[in-house]
C-alpha cells in the first residue's frame, strides 16, 4: 500500500475528498491539493456553509469563508482538519478516526469510523459521537477504534501542536488568499 499516495498531481490541482460514513452514505467536498508525498496528503478546502459542532455545553462554530487544511495518512487510523478563519486565525481542529484512506487520480477517500475528537483553540478536546456507535466502543470494529482513540489521546497535545506549527509555516494565510477569494 505504500504507493497509494504516489501521484503525478501538482499543487493546486482539484481533488475530491470522499468520506464514506459508517452507514454507507457518501459525502464529498471539492478541495485543492497542497501536498502529496509518501504516506501523507494535505488538502485545502474553503468552507462554503457555516457549521457548529457541540460537545455538551461546548460549541465550536466554523463560519462561511473559513478554510480547512486537511491532513490524511494511509498509515495512521485518523485524519486531521485544522480550521482557520478568513483572516488566518486558528479556530480549532478535528480528528476523524478512519480506515482505508487512499488517493487515486483526483480522489481522496476514507471510511469514517464515527468517533471524532474536537479540539478548541485552548487545547481542550472532546470525544464526539460515541452515542452513535452500534455497539459499545470496546467492541466496535473489534476494539480497533478504541485502540486508535486511546493512542491518539496519548499523543494529541504534542502531535497537534507540531502539525499546527507546520501548517502555519508551510501553508501561509496570505498564499491561500487567492483560493479563499475564488467563487
Amino acid at each position: 500500500m505504500d504507493k497509494i499516495f504516489t501521484t503525478t498531481l501538482q499543487r493546486c490541482d482539484k481533488i475530491i475528498e470522499r468520506k464514506i460514513r459508517y452507514d454507507s452514505v457518501i459525502v464529498e467536498h471539492d478541495c485543492l491539493l497542497l501536498k502529496s508525498q509518501n504516506q501523507n496528503v494535505v488538502l485545502f478546502h474553503k468552507v462554503m456553509d457555516s457549521f457548529t459542532m457541540v460537545a455538551g455545553p461546548t460549541k465550536l462554530t466554523i463560519p462561511i469563508g473559513s478554510y480547512t487544511i486537511a491532513y490524511y495518512w494511509n498509515d495512521r487510523p485518523y485524519n486531521l482538519y485544522i480550521w482557520r478563519d478568513n483572516e488566518g486565525n486558528y479556530l480549532g481542529s478535528y480528528f476523524n478516526i478512519v480506515k482505508n484512506t487512499y488517493m487515486a487520480d483526483k480522489l481522496l477517500s476514507f471510511e469514517d469510523l464515527i468517533i471524532d475528537i474536537m479540539v478548541l483553540p485552548d487545547g481542550s478536546h472532546f470525544i464526539l459521537d460515541e452515542e452513535e456507535l452500534p455497539v459499545p466502543l470496546e467492541q466496535f470494529e473489534s476494539g480497533s477504534v478504541k485502540q486508535a482513540l486511546n493512542s491518539l489521546l496519548d499523543s494529541i497535545d504534542i502531535l497537534l501542536s507540531q502539525i499546527i506549527e507546520e501548517s502555519g509555516k508551510l501553508y501561509k494565510h496570505n498564499d491561500l488568499l487567492p483560493w479563499l477569494n475564488n467563487k
